[in-house]
């Protein structure tokens, strides 16, 4: 299904019944990316999974920001009349997440955040943008073309597994990416920016980390409480970045428990 408002075009699919959750995927990922979360908790919940801004098929924006972003879903969650919901967001996600519930803390009942921390990060994918460029002028007309291509930037096949997942034909019948390179690019600081200080949200929210991860750290503790006071944090023991792919059951039970205490899906 897609939804449509004067100022923006959100893509996004649907399932389940009850009460309404939104799961948001991470950086140059899509709708797809939490599929599993999304039908597990369908079965208690109506599921929303979005494309956020830039990504997918929704639309390309000229600003990149976690505000920018956060504005684009709470005028989607106006445009689809919700206004009280659960979000669980991954990475990037996660990020517009929490922005979302520090703008409009009046309509996000509960929060979940996997594997990512209220802090501005340091930059770290300069190999992936050189790996996205190279196929863009590549002129790939098979996958596995592409993958090639992307081999020589990258040297984790499960991140090329992941990016590949973005990729859709042009008009010309070369591979091309779903998602706005350029404008990720250039808005890359933004997108690695943390929160504005001053603000809280003093819902119940939950942080899943990866054990193996470093994107949620002891020094964010302080930044996580600052925005989050009544925040609890469960690790996911031999899990990375990608925790929800490396243990989907594990990560969809904790996530499940979390929102049946704080969030039941009949309403």
């Amino acid at each position: 299904m897609v939804a449509k408002t004067p100022n923006q075009h959100i893509h996004f699919n649907e399932r389940g019944d009850g009460r309404p959750v939104i799961v948001l995927h991470g950086l140059f990922g899509n709708s797809n990316n939490l599929g599993a979360l999304a039908r597990s908790l369908a079965e208690h919940y109506r599921v929303y999974s979005l494309d956020l801004p830039n990504h997918g098929r929704s639309a390309w924006t000229e600003g990149t920001s976690l505000r920018a972003q956060a504005d684009s879903l709470l005028e989607w969650m106006a445009d689809q009349g919700l206004n009280q919901v659960a979000i669980a967001g991954h990475s990037l996600g996660g990020k517009v997440a929490m922005e979302m519930a520090l703008q409009a803390p009046e309509l996000v009942h509960a929060l979940v955040v996997a594997d990512i921390a209220p802090v501005a990060y340091p930059p770290h994918h300069d190999e992936v943008f050189a790996a996205l460029d190279a196929v863009a002028v590549g002129g790939c007309t098979s996958r596995a073309q592409a993958q090639s291509v992307m081999q020589q930037c990258l040297q984790e096949d499960g991140v090329i597994d992941f990016l590949l997942m973005s990729l859709k034909r042009n008009a010309s019948g070369c591979y091309d990416w779903r998602f706005n390179v350029a404008g990720l690019k250039q808005g890359y600081g933004a997108v690695r920016a943390g929160p504005e200080q001053g603000r809280t949200y003093a819902g119940p929210v939950l942080f899943v980390k990866g054990g193996d991860s470093d994107y949620i750290l002891p020094e964010h503790r302080e930044q996580v409480t600052g925005f989050f006071p009544s925040a609890e944090l469960k690790t996911m023991p031999g899990c990375g970045h990608w925790l929800h792919a490396q243990q989907p059951a594990l990560f969809n039970s904790i996530v499940g428990r979390f929102l049946s205490r704080h969030y039941s899906g009949r309403e």
